[in-house]
């Protein structure tokens, strides 16, 4: 018997138990109810439960980077001006450390600016520097962590600060050269080098290989 017949002897004998009032009847309806309920309920195809869709990844933001900008300063605060409109000051995203400033604007007539400065040329204050968004441009200001003057904005090394790297002496690698040299050369070779390295350790030439050329 199919499942379709199965189901209209179902509906039947519910409507017959609906009608009977003997309590014998009933009975007799009730048992085969539940005989055909059970031979119907295998042949009923479950229903699939529903499956979680998967949320998809948010799109990775991508970023014009603002590099061209200029700045004044005080004695206590530097203010750096990004000539940019339309941009919207709910929408602005602040990232300032002691040594760095990144500054994101999302939105602006679709697109999404970035001005950053990864190492400064000195330390700021972090919790007093902040972004305010005029018509035409903003304004980010920058506490110094102590007065004086900025001669940039980025850090550069210090070119005078004497080295102490004893690789790096350039007299040092001329003294090797000359080792070398006086250990491949012929004797006369090795008195002209051995006189020019005694006068180059004792001061009397600046150039050490003055007597080699």
């Amino acid at each position: 018997m199919s499942a379709d017949e199965l189901r209209l002897d179902l509906e039947e004998l519910r409507r017959l138990e609906g009608l009977a009032t003997r309590p014998r009847v009933l009975s007799l309806l009730a048992n085969e109810i539940r005989s055909v309920d059970a031979k119907l309920a295998p042949r009923i195809a479950p229903v699939p439960a529903p499956q979680a869709v998967a949320a998809a990844a948010p799109a990775a933001v991508s970023y014009v980077t603002l590099g061209s900008f200029s700045w004044d300063q005080d004695n206590e605060k530097i203010r750096v001006y990004v000539f940019l409109e339309n941009v919207d000051q709910e929408k602005v995203e602040t990232i300032f450390k002691p040594m760095s400033v990144d500054i994101k604007f999302h939105d602006v007539k679709g697109k999404n600016y970035r001005c950053a400065i990864p190492k400064l040329n000195k330390k700021i204050v972090p919790e007093k520097c902040k972004v305010v968004v005029k018509p035409t441009k903003i304004v980010i200001t920058l506490w110094k962590d102590s007065t004086g003057t900025w001669f940039d904005l980025h850090y550069k090394e210090d070119k005078f600060k004497p080295s102490t790297d004893k690789d790096k002496d350039p007299m040092s690698g001329i003294m090797d050269l000359m080792k070398d040299m006086y250990a491949e050369g012929d004797d006369n070779m090795k008195r002209t080098i051995a006189q020019a390295m005694i006068d180059a350790r004792s001061g009397k030439t600046a150039d050490p290989m003055r007597g080699l050329r």
